[in-house]
Parts: C-alpha cells; structure tokens; sequence
C-alpha cells in the first residue's frame, strides 16, 4: 500500500508494551493515546511518535568499508565507516555472498538464530520471516531458549514435564484476586516488567488484580533487594536478602515446614516423588549442615526469626508462592526455580485456586493471563539440518568453533560459522561481556543486520539493510498469550528507502532461485488474508465461527475463544494424578530427578541445594564490594526505541540511571544525580546516580538496554551506561547453559572528568558512495 504525506489515518495498533490509538498524517504519528479498553497501560507508549523519525534511523542499504574493498573478513568490524549502496547493489551483493557460503560450507556455516523480540506482528515477525528464508536454502545452524528464561526452560520440563504448561497455564489473575490469602513473590511483581509481553498485550491485567486482591485482605511479600519490584500501592512487606541467596532462603523456610511438622506429607507422597532425599538434605543428614533459618540468616542476611514465622504464615492460608524469571538469570539460577515449586509442594496447595506455585508474573505481562486458543502464524518451513547452541552461548561459538560444551545431559560441540544472519534482535543488549562478545563477533567472515535503527548490533555488522517499523506496514497482532487478535493497518509511509523484511527476503530469494518457495506467489497482504482465512478454517473446525477477513479488518479486533478463564496451574493433575499424569517419568513433580542425578553435573545435582556463586556479597569482596543487579527498564522494552522520549526523559546527563542506597553513596563521595564510573575487571561505563533507601545497602541498580556506546580505545569501556559490560558470559550451569546477566560484583567512583558525549542516538560515520552501486539517494 502506498501512503502519501497529509493522508490522516487513524487505527489501533499493538506493540509489545500495549496496544494504542494512533493516528497519523501519513508520513508522522500525530498522536499516540493507550487503548480506551485497556485498565493499566504503559507509558512506553510514549517512546513511539518521537522514535519513529528520529536520525537513528537507518535511512538506506549500508555496507562496511572494508568488506566491500576487500571481501569478506571482520578486520575493523564496528570500527569502520560505512558506505551507502543502492537496494539492487546491496541485494545483489548479499545474494553473491549466501551463495558462496552455502557453496562453501553449506548451512552449518550460517547462523540464523537472530534472537531477538523484533516488533509485534503475525506476519511480520522478524525472526520468522528470516528463518523461513534460510530454510529455503537449506537451513541454518539455530539457537534454543532463551534470555529471558531460559534456564528454567530446560530445568522444568524434568521437574513438572512442560514448560509451556507452567507458564501459558499459570493460575489466572481474576483467580488469584478472589482466593489467595498470601502472595510470597521472590524477586517481586515488578509493575515495569508486567507492562510488556511478546508479540503484544492488549489489556494490562496484573496491578488491577493485585488492588483488588490487596482490597479483600491478601497480604503480600516481596522478596527482592529492590523494594521497587513491588508496586509501593500495594503495601507488601519488604524482605530484602544479599542477592543470590533465595535459594539459601527458600531451604530455611522447608527446614521450618519440615521440622515443625507444617509439610503436607500427603501431598508429597501423592503427587511427589523424591521428598525423602530433599529432606535429608534439609535436616543435613547428607552434608552434616542443617538448613535452618539461622544457617541461611548467616547467608542471607534475613533474620532468623523473620524466616521462621514467614514459614509459619504459609500455612495459615491460601499461599502462592511465585519465582520472578530475574532469579534464574544468575549462576545456579535452577535452584530457585526448583525450591519454589518444592516449598509450594510442601505447603499442599498446588492445582488450588489461588494457592501453589507462579513462575513469571510481574516477569512479563501474559503470565496470569487465561490460556487463548491458537491465533495465525507463518509457517517457518523445516531446517534442513539439527545444529543448533543453547542461546546465551554465542560468543562460545564464534570464539570456540569445535570446541566441545555439556548441554542437558548431552555432549556437544560448537559449529564453525562463517556468515551471521540477524533480523529484529540485537545481541549488543541482551548478551554479556559486551567486549567479549565484539572480540567475538570479529571471528565470522561477514554479518548482515536488519534493522529500522542503527543500533550497536548493525554497528557491528558488515551488511546493513533497513527494515521497516510495524507502523509502516499492514500486519495482524496478537501477544503470545493476548486474546485479542488485532487488525494492523499501515499507519505511514516506510522511513526513506527502508522496505519489509519480506520483501527484502523475496528479492533475495529469487536472485538464489527459490522465490516461489519463499513468497509461495503472495504479496504480503495476500500472505494476511491466506493466514486468516487458513486459522479461521481451523477454528470452525473446532466450532469456533470467526468472522471474515475482510469483517475482521474492519473492525478492528476480535476475541479469541479461552477454553478457560479461570485456570488453575495443575488442577487436572491434582484432581487426577492417574488421569492427568504430568510429562515426567513419574508422572508427578519431581523433587529429585533421577535423569538430572544421572548427568552428573556438579552445579545441578538431582534435588536443588544450595551453592555457592562465584560472585556474590557473601564472598568476601574486596576490590569489587557491590552487587550489581542489572534489571530490566522502566521506560522501555530491552533495548528498543531507547531513543524515544520518553526513556530520553528518564536518563541523567543523557546516560542511564543508576540506583544505589545513601550510606554506601556517603563511603565514596557520591552525590545525588552525579555523573560516576562503575567498574570491575570485565568492563566499566559511565552512569548518572540516584540516590535511595529503596536500594538495599551494598547493592547498585543499573537496568539493561541503554544503547551500547564503547569507547574507540576501549571496547570494554561504555560511555552511556549498559551493563553488560560488567556482567559475566558465563552459563548457569551445565544443564542449561542458561544466561547469568542479573548479577556481578562491581566498584563505584564519582567521574571527575568532562564525561564524553553519548555518539550512538545518530548514525555512524558514512563514507562516499562513488563508484559504488551507481549514485545513491539519501534521505534528510
């Protein structure tokens, strides 16, 4: 569709953080306003209109200088200039260079993990469109899990059998409102994070759940360093443990459920197995060290008697007991996760509404949201091969290429990749080590990014192409759990000469001979209405009639049928265990899992423990005596549209806000809303400080996404403030190689030099296009 300047437009469109009523002249978004239907929305919203046009935009097809005069190598990579190209140049250029690679050293030498949230959208799904693009030339070495939890993805399929069940099953909010009498939240129900969900959210649920539940007497505790992981509104109890040490917490309060006769040992010997071995560890009869609120009082710094009446207080009512996806990114993050489903299981209260066990609310904002019926999707077509990494392990790959890794229980070896191909994600945000991870992205022989803004990952990039926002194209929406499937009419023209994702893919596919498999003969409009009209057949098949395509564009929205509105997480199981058996080899939850015993993994046995990271506030720091917890934004998703105004609004001197508790602020001369340096061996960076006794003391706050800005003679060295320049790339554990960004010991000075200015809210520096592709048109 072709939209000119001063054609006004008005429709609601979904993003990842809610969906809004937009309208626009056809070339700016005039005005940005939060769905009328929706009780909680977002002010992430306002990050839109000013990011849409802004200069960060990438304007046109960028190659690097160096890759185009002297072929593919990574000398330079991220330092080099760029050089403007025509789309027929640059498409012709990367179409040569896949066909060399796939010629060369066939799919297991082209990564097309590109993890990444990318846009809301169906159709227009980043990652999907470029996975069936490779597909199409015979598939690609592939990444499993993910960031945000990964390491429970592996650990509770062998504790609960189904990860999926766990989460798209969770106990529904309305539920949770009515019945539970005790929210025991570790890691918190942060508002901020409740704001977003993948693929889109239309009605933010969780703070008018938590308000009436709060109204009818449900107490609540907030178990996390950080008292603003709970909405203050709400009145919840503050506990404030050495971060890392909920594991250590989690044993002390079954030590008191145990000991004191609390346990439901019905439950357990029902609908568990392995309660007999857990408890001997518990009573320290396998170590000679019982796990008793004093031992983790020592640990956690949590009184004793705190710990004990808290464990005494679950019992005296309906309790959820719900693990934040925050605490499983951290070394040994299984242990949490698994010692919050076992104290739920000791409590008896698990498939009761309102009581039991909760992984990811507050983490995301489906998570308490009824489970939907299924809404369309793009075929992604089959890998032609099974190579594949766990995710957070990238820079392992490309630094380690045959090395060999353990992996859940498997014995595996990292492929040797010679192309990157990412689309809608940017590994400079979501991964750690940031230096290591450039170190590793000099290894392959060229990276291609798609992206609408020039963020650190297409700065890295050899071959950079402009996508589109979901605001300049037509697509159809709906969150991952949301069901309300929207209607997403484009709102404005594309940003300069930036094009779809998939008519980038189309116009590669037929310089490389498999067009029609790509496109199957459809525009993307046509793929809209095939992908509609093809669910809506499968839905009356169900005996679920949904109106047609073009009644549904119309109207903007329709509901998906929820079998159940009122889901209770493993109600079926506890109603029927026999019946309703869960997917482990038991058929119950396992406490102690032979298969995991089995692997033989130090840093995951066969029943969680607690042990020991290798850094942490309990282990006698010197150099480096602060914990950081490098959390998710407040005013903005991840890394996404950090440009916009409304994140812009909430930095300090233009860098991100760092949160740090007065008294250790006071110990190194720091002043409130000050420019400071914080710094370990792994990396440093610049950050504006607030000072606050919401921050437990000998912890620092520093949120993720700021846009990576390294310094020209130190990649190490951040000058807008991301943190994962501090945190370490290393796995949780053997089993799931699971992400450890959350947490790293760190220093704080005060910066007492001209702090440097912030480059990366423009584009990078562009060389000539003489001579290359043929003239070349620039957008203002």
């Amino acid at each position: 569709m072709v939209i000119v300047a001063g054609q006004q437009r008005r429709h609601v469109h979904l993003t990842h953080w809610g969906a809004a009523e937009i309208e626009s002249d056809g070339r700016q978004l005039t005005s940005v306003r939060p769905w009328r239907e929706d009780p909680a929305p977002s002010r992430i919203l306002e990050n839109l209109a000013t990011a849409h046009r802004h200069p960060a935009r990438v304007d046109q097809p960028y190659f690097r200088q160096g890759w185009l005069e002297h072929g593919p190598d990574a000398a330079a990579r991220g330092s080099d200039v760029f050089v403007p190209v025509s789309w027929e140049t640059a498409l012709d250029l990367l179409a040569g260079e896949l066909r060399r690679v796939y010629g060369s050293y066939g799919p297991d030498g082209v990564f097309g993990g590109s993890y990444g949230w990318a846009s809301a959208g169906r159709f227009h799904h980043a990652q999907s469109q470029l996975h069936r693009f490779l597909n199409c030339l015979g598939g690609y070495v592939r990444s499993v899990n993910n960031y945000s939890f990964g390491t429970s993805s592996v650990l509770l399929p062998h504790v609960v059998g189904d990860m999926g069940l766990v989460m798209g099953g969770a106990t529904a909010w309305p539920v949770i409102a009515e019945h539970t009498d005790l929210l025991v939240a570790f890691g918190g129900l942060s508002p901020k994070n409740s704001a977003v969900a993948s693929g889109g959210i239309g009605r933010h649920t969780m703070a008018p759940a938590l308000a009436s539940a709060v109204a009818r007497g449900c107490r609540l505790v907030s178990v996390s360093p950080l008292r603003s992981d709970t909405d203050a509104s709400l009145g919840a109890e503050w506990i404030a443990p050495v971060p890392g040490t909920d594991a250590a917490l989690m044993l002390a309060l079954g030590h008191v459920l145990d000991s004191e006769g609390l346990a439901d040992r019905r439950f357990l010997d029902r609908y568990t197995v392995g309660y007999p071995r857990f408890a001997a560890y518990l009573r320290g009869d396998a170590d000679g060290v019982p796990k008793t609120p004093e031992w983790a009082a020592a640990l956690t710094g949590v009184a004793a008697d705190r710990i004990r009446a808290l464990a005494r207080q679950m019992t005296a009512g309906r309790t959820l007991v719900t693990v934040s996806w925050s605490l499983q990114r951290a070394q040994h993050g299984e242990q949490p996760v698994w010692l919050g489903l076992v104290l739920a299981a000791m409590l008896g209260q698990i498939g009761l509404p309102g009581g039991g066990f909760g992984h990811g609310y507050g983490s995301t904002g489906d998570v308490g949201i009824p489970r939907r019926l299924s809404a369309p999707r793009l075929p992604q077509g089959a890998n032609g091969i099974d190579s594949y990494i766990p995710v957070a392990r990238i820079a392992d790959m490309l630094l380690h290429p045959g090395a060999a890794y353990d992996y859940n229980g498997q014995r595996r070896r990292y492929p040797d990749v010679k192309l990157v191909y990412w689309c809608g994600g940017n590994p400079f945000h979501h991964h750690q080590d940031l230096a290591r991870l450039r170190e590793a992205f000099a290894r392959p022989q060229t990276v291609v990014v798609h992206d609408p803004f020039w963020t650190a990952s297409a700065r890295h990039a050899d071959i950079v192409l402009p996508s589109t926002m979901s605001v300049e194209r037509d697509d159809i929406g709906a969150g991952s759990g949301d069901s309300t499937l929207f209607a997403m009419p484009q709102l404005t023209g594309p940003h300069a000469h930036a094009r779809d994702d998939y008519d980038i893919f189309g116009a590669l596919a037929d310089r490389l001979q498999v067009g029609e498999a790509f496109t199957e003969g459809r525009t993307g409009r046509q793929w809209l209405l095939h992908l509609y009209e093809q669910w809506r057949s499968d839905m009356k098949a169900a005996g679920h009639e949904m109106p047609s395509f073009e009644e549904f564009w119309a109207g903007g929205s329709l509901e998906i049928p929820v079998p159940d509105p009122r889901q209770v997480l493993l109600s079926a199981f506890r109603r029927d265990p026999g019946g309703s058996p869960l997917r482990t080899p038991s058929g119950k939850i396992e406490i102690f899992s032979a298969v995991i015993d089995g692997f033989g993994y130090p840093d995951c046995p066969g029943h969680p423990v607690w042990l020991e990271p290798a850094e942490w506030l309990g282990g006698h720091p010197s150099r480096y005596p602060l914990q950081l917890v490098a959390n998710q934004p407040r005013r903005r998703l991840h890394s996404q549209l950090d440009v916009g105004a409304y994140s812009q609004e909430g930095k300090i001197g233009g860098r991100e806000p760092a949160a740090m508790h007065p008294a250790d602020a006071e110990a190194r001369g720091i002043t409130d809303r000050s420019c400071v340096r914080i710094f370990n061996d792994r990396g440093s960076c610049l950050a504006g400080i607030t000072l606050t006794e919401d921050v437990r003391p000998g912890v620092v706050q520093l949120s993720t996404g700021a846009w990576y800005d390294p310094d020209p003679g130190d990649p190490s060295f951040c000058r807008h403030g991301n943190p994962n320049v501090l945190t370490a790339d290393r796995p949780s554990s053997a089993l799931s190689q699971g992400t450890t960004g959350q947490l790293a010991m760190v220093e704080i000075e005060p910066y007492a030099a001209t702090p440097p200015e912030v480059s990366v809210h423009g584009p990078p520096t562009y060389a000539s296009a003489s001579g290359i592709g043929g003239p070349t048109t620039r957008s203002p």
